[in-house]
């Protein structure tokens, strides 16, 4: 047991290391989507309780455009990736015509006009846009999920001296934290299954950025040189279209990089691009990013059909599927769109896009409760996190829950914002940060 907790710590000092290059700097910020340790928890976190439109907002700004990005904190900064419409109507590649003239308008989530994608960067003190980066200027051929999607749905990722800008198949970008353009790369156009959309978010582990892209084309696993954009690996995946954010692991002192997929969740030696264990058995259209607690590795999804097992790093090893390395599993339960939480020795989860939750012992299984419903939450598209023993949820129609981290159910607060949220919440400090559909939020004690 001892041992086992040595090593635990030792992986999360690494890779505060690999990341900021100070044990510790990477916990005080929310540098990525998921937030410092990938699991929805911010370790120094300590947002408030209750808040509404007249009560703990410490400030709220409107935002230009549309996009589902989580906020991105480091330091006094908060970037957000967003794409704003323009009155441009625009002009498909002539391969192309007779493919959109045949859906496009049939469609409500396709659009003609032309589009800005944006990073901004804003003062986390007072919420005044600090600069804006028009990195890009195109008519996204791809469309949006039922309308609740949107152009700018990747979040960006940061280490303190630069911020990486992800939008898809308008490419990536790396600006320094004035905004000024470093380098870009171009990917190429993806073709997601039925137009729902683009969301994957980038990786940096070291000095390597990961990007995951999987579509209904080539699918690749890309490991790239965070200074020049350049690759390192492309690896080639049987994959058709998935939305889950890569994760990197260390185990005994080496970096892996797991991929949720349809076909298979892979890892691969982040080093040499080497499979080294992969398990079948999630259903269609992977949303929610893998975790890793305890040297476990917990993967999820819930499109037509419940899948969810936990992995035991120690015994992953080639094809794992239906193996002991399979710690444990369920078939219900499990979300679609929203990603889980371990916090602690617990774990966390939504019933598909809704506002029905579920708690298992995050080692053994063990169900503490199942199918609470959180009223008047009907659809939840953001993930859940957590901070000071509470777990935070927030509903697509801005009702929001928070309850204490037990194995018990027990509601703490509910709130209500007057906007409508898929973005999922950052945590740093005392402050929490929601993007709604038309203004960011920060929630703080005044």
């Amino acid at each position: 047991m001892k041992k086992t907790l040595i090593l635990i710590v030792c992986v999360v000092v690494l890779s505060s290391l690999n990341w900021a290059g100070k044990p510790g700097v990477f916990e005080k910020n929310w540098a990525q989507w998921r937030g410092p340790l990938s699991t929805g928890v911010s370790p120094q976190g300590n947002p408030p309780l209750e808040w509404s439109e007249s009560k703990n907002v410490r400030w709220k700004i409107a935002l230009p455009g549309k996009g589902h990005a989580t906020p991105i904190i480091w330091g006094d900064q908060v970037f957000i990736a967003t794409a704003v419409e323009t009155a441009k109507v625009g002009k498909p590649q002539e391969k192309d015509e007779g493919e959109q003239r045949s859906h496009r308008w049939m469609s409500p989530t396709k659009t003609d006009k032309i589009q800005k994608y944006i990073l901004l960067s804003i003062d986390r003190k007072t919420g005044k846009i600090l600069w804006q980066k028009i990195l890009k200027e195109e008519w996204p051929r791809e469309g949006r999920s039922h309308g609740l999607g949107s152009w700018a749905s990747n979040s960006p990722v940061t280490d303190g001296k630069h911020v990486y800008a992800y939008f898809g198949s308008r490419g990536l970008y790396c600006l320094d934290m004035k905004g000024n353009l470093k380098w870009k790369r171009d990917f190429g156009q993806m073709n997601k299954r039925m137009t729902f959309g683009e969301g994957s978010s980038p990786v940096l582990y070291g000095d390597r950025i990961i990007v995951q892209w999987d579509h209904e084309g080539p699918s690749f696993l890309y490991i790239l040189d965070k200074k020049t954009g350049k690759d390192i690996q492309k690896i080639e995946r049987d994959e058709p279209t998935s939305w889950s954010t890569p994760l990197v692991v260390e185990y005994k002192g080496k970096p892996q990089v797991i991929t949720g997929a349809t076909k298979f969740v892979r890892s691969y030696d982040l080093n040499t691009g080497k499979l080294l264990w992969k398990v079948t058995g999630l259903t269609p259209n992977v949303i929610p990013q893998p975790m890793e607690a305890h040297g476990l590795v917990y993967l999820a999804s819930g499109f037509r059909g419940n899948a969810m097992f936990v992995i035991r790093l120690s015994a992953a090893k080639g094809d794992i599927t239906g193996t002991e390395a399979i710690a444990w599993k369920l078939d219900k339960n499990t979300p679609y769109t929203p990603s889980m939480v371990v916090y602690d020795n617990i774990l966390y989860m939504l019933k598909s896009n809704k506002g029905i939750l579920s708690c298992y012992d995050a080692k053994t299984g063990k169900e503490h409760y199942s199918a609470q419903r959180f009223e008047g939450m009907s659809e939840v598209y953001a993930s859940p996190v957590a901070a000071k023993g509470r777990v935070y949820f927030t509903g697509h129609k801005g009702t929001m829950y928070v309850i204490e981290h037990s194995v018990k159910f027990k509601v703490l607060a509910k709130n209500q914002l007057d906007d409508t949220f898929n973005a999922s919440p950052a945590i740093v400090g005392s402050e929490m940060f929601l993007r709604g559909y038309k203004n960011l939020y920060c929630i703080a004690k005044k």
